[in-house]
């Protein structure tokens, strides 16, 4: 019988292949772990930009919203542990009342301004869609009274100018009280409003330089006089987070940007990770025609 070489490698010669790949193998990494890294930042800048564009779009968009009059700052984001913010009333629709009774029947329902039991109104246009809890306001100058209701004033937030509403539709019915609505709008607007809607922006940063700041939406709290500076206790809790690892907040509101009748909200915000800085900037125009 022939007898056949069998052939292999030896321990040796596997080792020194070992050695060679481990030496191409780290080369290769040399070369590759920068795109990699740089990927990796990209996608970090990336994330923490969406992330301040998508939350301060939320703010402008709930802004444009907003009574007439009735946003309103407080507090300054100066740096960590300072917190700052911004309140309003949101719309949820409005129209136009009527201010006198028709010359011929059928007369109408008019809103009469000098009569306290007047608690209905007829809607001059489409009817308004309204849910009973929702609040009624007409002329908001966002001025208060000097002593407080019953005095007259036109802040919604004191409520001189302020209803619940029972019904909307084609007929706008509400509760009443002691005073008629003190001031007539010379164009005879009303708007329903919901309640109130605060940003609430706590920047912060820890040992390393990273944000660990959050910026929050309180909702669902009674209407106030003044503006809160704490949850209260009728918001929902825990409030929803729109914005994590905030470093860097700014909100400033100028009321009479454009002939008293257009206001201006400027915000910042700043997303800090891996000692790298985010920062946008957003003004957004809010109509204070009552």
């Amino acid at each position: 019988m022939n007898q056949q070489s069998q052939q292999g490698f030896t321990l040796v010669e596997m080792i020194m292949v070992i050695v060679i790949t481990g030496i191409i193998g780290g080369m290769v990494a040399v070369f590759l772990r920068a795109p990699i890294q740089q990927y990796m930042d990209i996608a970090r800048r990336a994330d923490m930009t969406d992330i301040a564009d998508t939350a301060l779009r939320r703010i402008g968009r709930d802004l444009r919203l907003a009574l007439p009059n009735s946003v309103r700052v407080t507090g300054t984001c100066g740096g960590p542990g300072t917190t700052c913010f911004i309140e309003f009333l949101p719309t949820t629709g409005g129209g136009r009342y009527r201010a006198a009774l028709a010359a011929t029947a059928p007369l109408g329902n008019m809103l009469d301004f000098t009569n306290a039991a007047d608690n209905s109104f007829d809607v001059l246009g489409p009817p308004v869609a309204a849910n009973a809890g929702d609040f009624l306001v007409i002329y908001n100058l966002g001025i208060p009274s000097a002593t407080g209701c019953p005095s007259l004033g036109a802040d919604a937030y004191e409520g001189c100018n302020r209803r619940t509403i029972v019904t909307g539709g084609n007929a706008i019915t509400f509760n009443t009280t002691a005073l008629p609505f003190p001031f007539d709008s010379p164009s005879h607007r009303f708007q329903v409003v919901t309640t109130p809607v605060t940003y609430v922006c706590a920047p912060a940063t820890d040992a390393a330089g990273n944000g660990t700041g959050t910026l929050t939406r309180w909702q669902g709290y009674n209407i106030q006089s003044a503006q809160p500076v704490a949850l209260p206790a009728t918001a929902l809790t825990p409030p929803p987070v729109l914005a994590n690892n905030v470093s860097i907040c700014n909100f400033n509101y100028g009321a009479f940007v454009v002939a008293q009748r257009s206001g201006l909200v400027t915000m910042s915000l700043g997303i800090t990770e891996n000692n790298e800085t985010v920062t946008l900037y957003s003004a957004t125009h809010v109509s204070n025609v009552p």
